[in-house]
């Protein structure tokens, strides 16, 4: 085996016992037995299935169309007001924030920083627009 794709595959293995996995891990398994939950989640994709369906037809009705985001917006006001929804997103956030620490180290040592001391410039602060920067990206 490529000794890249091994030592990426021991990351995964590190990844899955860090405490920031394990907490996302454990709050998707709590979404996903919260029944009222996931009723308020299949309410909120047909709202928005409706919306696009209404908003694809040549006559299309404005006051139908004004219904629906005041429907879906009341929807996805009710998920995130879920206790477990905000554990979730809380979870899913430090999960990214950690993935995308570690891709920024990646892509500065592909850019050829020195892996042991380079620092991607997103957690620090740095003023451009991280999305659009290889540093940070």
């Amino acid at each position: 085996m490529d000794i890249i794709v091994e030592k990426a595959r021991e990351l995964g293995a590190l990844l899955q016992k860090d405490e920031r996995y394990l907490k996302f891990a454990e709050a998707q398994k709590v979404n996903e037995s919260d029944t009222a939950l996931n009723e308020l989640i299949a309410k909120l994709q047909f709202a928005q299935s409706a919306f696009q369906a209404e908003a694809a037809k040549p006559d299309k009705s404005e006051a139908k169309l004004q219904e629906l985001d005041k429907e879906f917006g009341q929807l996805y006001a009710q998920i995130m007001a879920n206790p477990n929804m905000r554990a979730y997103e809380e979870a899913a956030t430090e999960i990214d924030s950690l993935m995308k620490y570690i891709n920024a180290i990646f892509t500065l040592c592909l850019q050829g920083e020195d892996p042991a001391t380079c620092e991607p410039h997103e957690e620090h602060g740095c003023s451009c627009d991280c999305e659009s920067c290889s540093g940070c990206n």
